[in-house]
């Protein structure tokens, strides 16, 4: 579980700290509850869930735009150059 990563996702507006990857590291800044270790641990199989399906729309929009590309006729290399991306 990435304890840093669900306070980001959950809490975006909270400030804390973690020294190192346990909860007994986090020390909690804001003025909010901190959250239990059981309730981060109710989020992790949620914000991971989102954040594999932000990686597979990313993966997906990319293969629509190449499939537009090569429908146009161009390459994602010809593409790349034109503008000055990385291919």
């Amino acid at each position: 579980m990435d304890i840093a990563q669900i306070l980001s996702k959950r809490y975006p507006d909270a400030e804390w700290t973690l020294n190192g990857d346990n909860y007994s590291g986090l020390t909690w800044l804001s003025d909010s509850t901190k959250p239990t270790l059981a309730e981060l641990e109710g989020l992790a199989s949620e914000v991971e869930q989102e954040i594999a399906d932000g990686v597979q729309a990313e993966a997906d929009t990319k293969a629509s735009a190449i499939a537009k590309l090569e429908a146009l006729g161009l390459t994602v290399e010809e593409v790349s150059v034109a503008f000055g991306l990385e291919a």
